[in-house]
């Protein structure tokens, strides 16, 4: 056992906090960005529920990711900036980061993760990613292209650029070949349909 782990000063990366809009200063995000600490804020939870049934008081998550290991009360110097409340240590960055949008809790209101902050050149799509989210995202844009009758990629690609951002993550990473083989296969479909209507 190391010294610092002896006298209870395990340090660790990532640290995590609750913030109150109504008990943290009016900037407080800029005085967070101004740590030049990568960084994540949730989108405001403001419909999240007590075991009693009683709305939660409205509320963000913060995590931040150091470049080095920090103790936690380093952290907590950074969190007292913001009143945040509490002091965390995070033991799966992933899993908390998809914490913060209730991914993983469908029990729970599902907040979107593109309003999510990312500070400091974080990047909350990436630390989020799982294998199962793509074939999801590949399994939403063929019932995109279905119900909306595309058949172009192209077209496709645009509307992922402007209008679901993860959905153009994915197919700007590994999954345009599928996509492109079943457009492909779609178009020559429809095609051989309008064929054989005109035959009869």
């Amino acid at each position: 056992m190391t010294q610092e782990k002896s006298n209870g000063k395990g340090r660790t990366r990532n640290y995590a906090t609750v913030v109150y809009p109504e008990s943290a200063p009016q900037n407080w995000q800029e005085i967070l960005a101004e740590q030049f600490v990568q960084a994540f804020i949730s989108p405001l939870h403001d419909k999240d529920i007590n075991p009693t049934g009683e709305i939660k008081k409205e509320h963000y998550h913060v995590i931040l990711m150091f470049d080095s290991v920090k103790t936690k009360e380093q952290a907590e110097e950074v969190f007292q900036k913001i009143n945040g409340v509490g002091c965390e240590v995070i033991q799966s960055i992933r899993g908390y980061a998809r914490y913060l949008c209730h991914l993983d809790n469908p029990e729970k209101h599902q907040y979107e993760p593109q309003n999510v902050r990312s500070l400091c050149g974080a990047d909350y799509s990436t630390t989020i990613g799982l294998v199962t989210d793509k074939y999801k995202a590949i399994s939403e844009m063929i019932d995109f292209c279905e119900d909306s009758d595309i058949v172009s990629y192209s077209d496709l690609l645009k509307y992922c650029r402007t209008d679901r951002f993860d959905w153009f993550r994915v197919l700007c990473d590994n999954g345009t070949i599928v996509i492109k083989e079943y457009l492909k296969s779609r178009a020559w479909t429809q095609g051989r349909s309008t064929y054989s209507n005109d035959r009869k």
